[in-house]
């Protein structure tokens, strides 16, 4: 299932954009600032959430958050539109029916790596945590729901330990939920992290990691319901004190080790640790060989060396995943030559303009 066609207007810094696509990658190339990486965050919109910019939807208005913004995609035989109308929240519909947000994630996967996840493994646990879950959601459509379960449940029996709530009868209920949703969502995530290290190639450009499932504060990586549950209870006391829920799935970590001396991620070299979060995007596209992919990498070519970018090309060739990439100027894409689609992005009077080179 390919993305033949997109149309935006009034998203970010395009009034209008028209663009017409095929299965051949497209490079994405211009100025800083000129609207590239607005091109894929608006492709990002077609997978459940906020985005690869993590915002809400009135705040992508070209025109801020009293304005508008729509979106209509070509997908195969479908047509998908998703937009956000003035005051309101966004919407999504498939072939012109009304769904949910969670059924684009059934009809095609979205992977994406910004600037901003350089710091995956030396940043707090939490963008870890949403790195994995975005993951996981890509191989589990399934995951979004067990994880609005989790946090539905965690917030109510939130306001109990805030209200110093004591009676045991109004939390076991919730922490039933809890339970069940937790090892809904550990399974998920373990099944998810086994996927991606069966898919990694192993090539020295772009090297496999050992992927871990780490517990943080209490046994996350726990998949049994009734452990969850007996946990929770036991943990009452320490969580009145702090007026909130201090173990569970909702604070577990993602551990990586890679090469023969087993180096931990956060140990290692700038270029290394772009080379394996690469190392990992690339095989979540892999192992999502079954299914519809987008994948979206924001200016990922300057910060390879050329070796290296002609090997990360060499692997999009040959990727189960349509690519959509940005850079700065079209020399970064040389290696590239034919074999993709080029569009030249610039900016005026803020408004960002694309035209495809001769």
């Amino acid at each position: 299932m390919t993305l033949t066609a997109l149309r935006l207007s009034q998203f970010r810094s395009w009034p209008r954009l028209d663009l017409d696509l095929d299965a051949r990658p497209l490079a994405i190339w211009g100025p800083n600032g000129s609207g590239k990486t607005n091109i894929l965050e608006a492709v990002s919109m077609l997978a459940p959430g906020r985005g690869l910019r993590s915002v809400a939807a009135p705040d992508q208005a070209r025109q801020g958050v009293e304005a508008g913004w729509r979106l209509r995609a070509t997908l195969g035989d479908h047509v998908v539109e998703t937009l956000a109308p003035p005051g309101q929240t966004r919407s999504v519909s498939i072939d012109d029916k009304p769904v949910t947000q969670t059924a684009l994630a059934r009809l095609v996967r979205v992977i994406w790596l910004v600037p901003a996840m350089d710091r995956l493994w030396s940043d707090a646990p939490e963008g870890r945590r949403r790195f994995l879950d975005r993951v996981t959601l890509s191989l589990q459509p399934d995951h979004a729901d067990h994880a609005l379960a989790y946090e539905k449940a965690m917030r109510e029996r939130n306001r109990l330990l805030r209200d110093e709530i004591r009676d045991p009868g109004w939390f076991r209920a919730l922490e039933a939920q809890m339970a069940e949703a937790g090892a809904a969502l550990t399974r998920n995530r373990q099944a998810a992290l086994a996927a991606i290290m069966a898919a990694q190639d192993g090539g020295s450009d772009f090297p496999a990691a050992r992927l871990t499932l780490l517990p943080g504060e209490g046994a996350a990586d726990d998949p049994d319901p009734a452990s969850i549950a007996a946990r929770l209870a036991a943990m009452r006391p320490r969580d009145l004190a702090a007026g909130r829920t201090l173990s569970g799935p909702h604070r577990a970590d993602l551990g990586a080790h890679w090469g023969p001396q087993d180096m931990p991620a956060a140990l290692s070299s700038t270029g290394e640790q772009k080379a394996l979060l690469l190392s990992l995007i690339l095989a979540n596209a892999r192992a999502l060989s079954d299914q519809p992919v987008l994948l979206l990498l924001d200016e990922v070519a300057a910060h390879l060396d050329a070796d290296r970018r002609a090997a990360l090309y060499d692997r999009i060739a040959v990727l189960p995943a349509q690519s959509l990439l940005t850079g700065t100027g079209p020399e970064l894409f040389q290696a590239l030559g034919p074999a993709a689609r080029h569009l030249s992005v610039t900016k005026s009077e803020g408004r960002s303009h694309a035209e495809a080179p001769a």
